[in-house]
């Protein structure tokens, strides 16, 4: 990747692995954070880890998802192939942190991975370890461990700088993955870096085109699930139209697969159509939630209210 000069600290919840604001990520500096691990951490099933299943499948029976996941034979399914795939016992680590700590976003990482591997079944059929990848989407969010939680939790517009650290959770994330897990090529690290990237180009951090497909499908269910959730800086989520439809606006924009989001539409559909023969109508009529600071920094609110 090309080199990027960290703006905040970056450190593990154990304080093992730290580094300070101003290292530069060349290929050098991540060679020798990896030759400083001592040794590769246990792995576990994610489901198999304290509440996760039965949380999950309670996520799972909540509107819109219990639409998605209406057949219980596809929920079946997934948890068995999420079952089938170990994620470090650090990951697991962030769970409980984030279950005691900030339930939005640990009720967001479990559900990004069952709907992520849902699509992977319909979009990538033949090839069966990259769907097992998409299981891997509970660490799409680890970086966010670095993000103090008065930020992740804040109902107010961020300031300019707690943006900034809240963006570099994509390569915190990047970082402890590739020191754990000893491979900066991993999936797991790849997904934590890029999953707010962008088709076009316009996302962050490093602003390139994003081109792996289950990426995109990861990327694609990230967002959906932001839309249609509760968070903090939003009085109340959206309607799911409107979040199919402002998902339907990024594919537009080329933002987004126009493929990944079809499936979503056709799974949101009681017929569940086959994703190559669903229809997106282009047509909007959905509204945005009124009240929302999202995008809004403290510095532009204050010049506005002047």
């Amino acid at each position: 990747m090309p080199a990027l000069t960290l703006l905040h600290p970056i450190c593990s919840l154990d304080k093992q692995v730290s580094l300070p604001a101003g290292t530069v990520l060349s290929k050098e500096t991540l060679e020798a954070l990896i030759s400083s691990s001592d040794a590769a951490p246990r792995s576990s099933s994610v489901l198999r880890h304290a509440s996760v299943k039965e949380d999950l499948r309670g996520f799972l029976n909540q509107p819109p998802y219990n639409v998605i996941f209406a057949d219980q034979r596809h929920v079946a399914e997934v948890l068995d192939l999420i079952d089938g795939v170990d994620v470090i016992v650090p990951v697991l680590q962030s769970l409980d942190y984030f279950r005691q700590h900030d339930f939005h976003t640990y009720r967001h990482i479990l559900v990004v991975s069952a709907l992520s591997t849902i699509l992977a079944k319909d979009l990538v059929s033949d090839h069966q370890d990259r769907i097992h990848e998409a299981a891997t989407a509970p660490s799409h969010d680890f970086g966010k461990i670095c993000v103090p939680l008065q930020i992740l939790k804040k109902a107010d517009p961020l300031t300019r700088s707690e943006r900034n650290i809240l963006k570099q959770h994509t390569v915190a994330g990047y970082v402890l993955l590739t020191y754990y897990l000893g491979d900066p090529r991993s999936f797991a690290a790849k997904v934590a870096r890029d999953h707010h990237e962008r088709k076009n180009a316009s996302g962050y951090l490093r602003g390139i085109p994003l081109m792996d497909p289950m990426v995109e499908i990861i990327t694609v269910s990230d967002v959906y699930d932001a839309l249609i959730s509760s968070r903090p800086y939003r009085p109340v989520p959206y309607e799911n139209r409107a979040a199919l439809e402002e998902i339907t606006r990024m594919a537009e924009r080329n933002e987004v697969n126009w493929e990944v989001v079809k499936a979503l539409v056709a799974h949101n559909r009681k017929s569940k159509p086959h994703y190559s023969d669903c229809s997106v109508s282009h047509e909007k009529r959905g509204a945005p939630p009124s009240g929302s600071v999202y995008g809004v920094t403290a510095d532009e609110e204050k010049r506005s209210a002047d």
